[in-house]
């Protein structure tokens, strides 16, 4: 199986072009991690660590999501939010063309990362990063985190586990990727002098922090979507 690859493309208004290809294991949907020689001083495990981080005491040295996001970080932290970004994101499928404010353009890319890094905690969402969508609404994204936790559902059902039909789990998921978030965003902002990385984390939360509390509402909001399976 080939290695699944996305490339991100950011051009700011001054020139400034950089790329990141994220590279995917296919079996695993896990991250692929360069190579490297030493690692910044904040992602230390230790570093803002994630009040219960399932790695505390395991003996790793380094965060696993603070690595995944290390030279994402080092283009980010220099952008200012709203500065427009000029973004290209190629996949083997197809290729998108946007022009959006730079902490939008690079929430999509950490959502990548964070849901393939090698923390355990958000091992559970590698499902919906292999068909990552690139630059996607929130209507778009409570569309696939339900749809992916219903299938996993179907999945658990057929092994004779019990199904959760009612996305309790995915609230608790959810609960525990806020406060995730959280951490991540005090490590970020330890290691940068303007806000674009920042923001993007704090993007990312505005969505999980919302879903506990309105996941029914939202895939209610999505039913009238489905009203040929009730004839």
């Amino acid at each position: 199986m080939e290695t699944l690859q996305s490339t991100y493309r950011f051009s700011t208004a001054e020139g400034v072009v950089e790329s990141f290809v994220v590279s995917i294991d296919p079996a695993s949907l896990a991250l692929r991690y360069p190579v490297r020689s030493e690692l910044p001083a904040w992602t230390e495990l230790n570093h803002h660590q994630c009040a219960q981080c399932p790695l505390a005491n395991s003996g790793t040295l380094h965060c696993p999501m603070a690595e995944a996001l290390v030279d994402l970080q080092d283009f980010a932290g220099h952008l200012d939010s709203f500065k427009p970004l000029e973004v290209i994101v190629t996949t083997p499928e197809r290729e998108i063309r946007t022009t959006v404010a730079a902490q939008r353009a690079v929430s999509s890319l950490m959502g990548l990362l964070i849901a393939t890094c090698a923390c355990p905690d958000v091992a559970w969402l590698r499902p919906m990063a292999r068909f990552h969508l690139a630059m996607a609404t929130e209507e778009e994204t409570i569309y696939r985190a339900t749809s992916m936790y219903m299938l996993a559902q179907y999945f658990r059902n057929k092994r004779g586990a019990a199904p959760d039909l009612m996305f309790e789990g995915l609230t608790e998921r959810y609960r525990r990727l806020h406060a995730i978030n959280i951490a991540m965003a005090a490590r970020l902002r330890s290691s940068v002098d303007k806000d674009g990385s920042v923001n993007a984390v704090i993007l990312l939360d505005l969505f999980a922090k919302a879903m506990p509390y309105s996941v029914a509402d939202s895939v209610a909001e999505l039913e009238h979507l489905f009203h040929s399976y009730f004839e």
